[in-house]
């Protein structure tokens, strides 16, 4: 018994270190956020302020480029809230219709599909701002949220298929028998027993969307329409050495959401892995 106790005790030991060099950024970060804006620059080896300020997230209680703070978390909220409902729509209806319906050219299409997660998303820049400039929708959010609603994820269509794959067939025949067609079997019987890789699906569109700094700069101009990394860039611009306090501060407040958004749904995230059926 010993020695198994020695042996845990080892292995988390070895896992904290692991975890040093990867959960130091988010401290430094955490810490600099409450130092002085003299002092955020400075080359020293203490991780702690000489004192603590907190004017940093006063001065985030005002406005950033004439708008107020808080509308840049509304909005990177929408977009993200907004992109994990649609991708989550989409690729669950894109997954069950390869999953568990039969059609003409299943296979080859199929196919197609994981062939487009080898498709660079800068390859088809261009040709959707062209789309979406001519239906006049630049500068606005439909850029970032529509494409979600056309299953273009692969890798999740993916994931729910082979989680679908692993539902016996048995449940749609009876469902079947008492009446229900394709759809009312899709919600009724398959979305159910995939909650996992729905919310999967959820977490990482979410993840993904929170921190995309290229697609949004891309499509929004308009201060009003800032998510959180286009705000982050407004402190860069500046010459100011004391807007680095500011920027950080809101840099860590940016990360609080995926934390909890994480936290709440992590045991079905690590049980959507495990039982996806990626193993074979």
């Amino acid at each position: 018994m010993n020695a198994a106790r020695l042996r845990t005790a080892g292995w988390h030991l070895f896992v904290l270190l692991l975890l040093t060099p990867l959960l130091y950024p988010i401290v430094w970060l955490a810490a600099a956020s409450f130092k002085p804006g003299s002092e955020v620059l400075e080359q020293s080896l203490s991780l702690l302020p000489s004192h603590f300020v907190f004017d940093n997230y006063r001065e985030l209680g005002g406005e950033l480029a004439g708008v107020p703070v808080w509308r840049f978390f509304a909005n990177s909220i929408l977009v993200a809230g907004g992109s994990a409902l649609a991708n989550v729509l989409s690729c669950s209806l894109a997954a069950y219709a390869f999953a568990r319906l039969r059609f003409r050219l299943r296979g080859p299409l199929f196919a197609f599909m994981l062939a487009t997660i080898m498709l660079p998303a800068h390859a088809v820049l261009i040709p959707q701002y062209t789309i979406f400039q001519r239906l006049g929708m630049v500068d606005t959010f439909w850029p970032l949220i529509l494409p979600k609603l056309l299953a273009t994820d692969a890798f999740f269509i993916f994931l729910m298929v082979q989680f679908m794959r692993n539902i016996p067939r048995e449940l749609d025949e009876a469902a079947r028998l008492d009446g229900c067609g394709s759809i009312r079997i899709f919600g009724a019987v398959i979305l159910p027993l995939v909650r996992p890789a729905l919310v999967t699906t959820a977490i990482f569109t979410f993840i993904w969307t929170w921190n995309d700094f290229l697609s949004q700069l891309i499509y929004l101009s308009d201060p009003e329409k800032y998510t959180l990394p286009l705000a982050l860039r407004l402190f860069i611009d500046t010459t100011d050495q004391a807007s680095y306090g500011p920027m950080l501060a809101l840099s860590a407040l940016a990360l609080v959401p995926i934390l909890l958004f994480f936290a709440a749904f992590q045991r079905l995230l690590v049980e959507g892995f495990a039982t996806s059926g990626l193993k074979g």
